[in-house]
């Protein structure tokens, strides 16, 4: 089947591939296309940048943490009823993790034959951009790189020396010019920019962001170029619920459960979810239940909890202040209601922040004060191996994932034997381990991708159902 597809990647990271990406997908939109926005890579900001430039959720496209088939299932299935599919690459084209680049955008592209747009920043350069894209061009003559997308260009001069450059030695066309602009539309934190949620003028930069790439893009060639893309097969995603064979005759869905009810805390301070994990609770047979650890006073009746990655120590004292809601967290699992936690959600359930010399509270699951550097102290994929019993991951198997904190353990009132993960690949919590039980609580620095461990969502509504029905482990 036809998909129209673009891959929008660059020579580093920095490069403004995020904020072009934000800028055709919000133009197209305002032109009444319907367009399928991906990040490659484990990203939860950029990604928030897509989804809303584009009206609905990205998702992520990544083969460190996913099986190529389910890539590709994941990609033909969401573009289906779209005009056009934009996917962001990470980083420079062909970086990744090993010496063939197995993790890189290239790779992405190939497996997608997806084109690509190459942004190049052009600060302080002319005819050097040439020979970068030309080494490209010929790095994999697979990769198949259509165009080319000038950014931060001094003025008209520079220009017309990178245009007849490029387009001279390396026979690519020029889609776009981007003048270095003033102001900053998009704030940056960490090594990215900020989330969505944190910017009060999300939907302004979002606006201006389509109307630079209204102004100075080609939109109309970058669109054809995505329809020259060849058909790839479009795989059916098997019927939610499943079908179960009750006769000759045909297929009937099994009998309804009762959907145990399980919390998402999504606000401003916890907002890193990929769209595939909630999805994937709810096939599994959730009904999720949105909650705020900042502006709801109390948890609702619930069977199961799940307290995704963010920045609590951006709103550490208004969590602090939250003192029921906090204590009924702690409360629900000393009664051992199914909880899951990943990174910020890990943070929280510790005692307490400790931001600037002074000490906020948090949820006291566990025994463990964190504290903040300015460098990471935890950046990239992971691996860890379960070795022991746990409520979501069985042991012996083997989970990839991927860490970004800048948080740190200052005091632990633990041993990391009794951790339930092995790392290795990642810092994980402590000692190389990770993975902090407590009853029908698990926490971990890992976010961990349904795509790519499909187990999770269903251990995790499998124990909610079980509280749901009154047996669930207590002890």
């Amino acid at each position: 089947m036809a998909f129209p597809r673009i891959i929008i990647a660059a020579l580093r990271g920095g490069s403004g591939k995020t904020i072009v990406s934000v800028g055709m997908i919000a133009s197209w939109r305002k032109r009444g296309m319907a367009i399928a926005p991906f990040k490659k890579g484990p990203d939860f900001i950029d990604a928030g940048w897509l989804a809303l430039a584009a009206g609905h959720p990205c998702h992520n496209l990544d083969t460190f943490l996913m099986p190529t088939d389910r890539i590709l299932l994941s990609f033909t299935n969401r573009t289906l009823a779209t005009d056009l599919a934009v996917i962001e690459g990470n980083r420079g084209l062909y970086d990744g993790i090993d010496l063939e680049g197995s993790t890189s955008t290239s790779e992405l592209a190939k497996l997608l034959k997806a084109p690509v747009i190459l942004i190049v920043d052009c600060t302080k350069t002319t005819r050097t951009v040439a020979a970068m894209v030309l080494g490209c061009l010929r790095f994999d003559p697979e990769v198949d790189i259509c165009g080319v997308i000038l950014n931060r260009v001094a003025g008209a001069r520079h220009e017309s020396i990178l245009r007849k450059t490029i387009e001279q030695y390396c026979a690519v066309p020029v889609l776009g010019a981007i003048p270095k602009i003033k102001g900053e539309a998009f704030p940056e934190r960490h090594m990215g920019l900020v989330p969505t949620p944190e910017h009060d003028w999300a939907d302004e930069s979002v606006e201006k962001a389509a109307g630079m790439a209204g102004r100075y893009l080609d939109l109309d060639r970058v669109f054809a170029i995505a329809g020259q893309a060849p058909p790839l097969t479009a795989n059916k995603i098997p019927p939610n619920p499943p079908l179960e064979k009750v006769s000759e005759g045909g297929f009937f869905p099994p009998p309804p459960e009762p959907s145990p009810r399980i919390g998402v805390i999504r606000d401003a301070a916890f907002q890193f979810y990929y769209p595939e994990n909630l999805e994937a609770l709810e096939a599994a047979g959730a009904e999720i239940v949105t909650v705020s650890a900042l502006a709801d006073a109390r948890l609702p009746s619930m069977d199961g909890l799940y307290i995704g990655g963010g920045f609590p120590e951006t709103h550490a004292q208004a969590l602090a202040e939250n003192k029921d809601f906090r204590e009924d967290v702690r409360r629900l699992s000393q009664k051992g209601l199914p909880i899951y936690a990943e990174c910020g959600g890990l943070m929280y359930l510790g005692e307490s922040l400790v931001l600037d010399d002074k000490v906020y509270p948090m949820g006291g699951v566990f025994p463990v004060i964190f504290g903040f550097s300015k460098r990471p102290q935890g950046h990239g994929y992971t691996i860890f191996e379960v070795e022991k019993p746990n409520p979501y991951f069985k042991p012996g198997v083997s989970v990839r994932g991927h860490e970004f904190h800048y948080s740190k353990v200052l005091s632990w009132r633990g041993e990391a034997g009794d951790l339930a993960f092995r790392m290795t690949r990642g810092i994980g919590f402590a000692g190389k381990r990770d993975g902090l039980c407590y009853k029908n609580t698990l926490a971990t620095y890992t976010h961990v991708h349904a795509l790519g461990t499909p187990s999770w969502a269903e251990a995790m509504v499998e124990a909610s159902k079980k509280q749901a029905q009154g047996i669930g482990r207590k002890a």
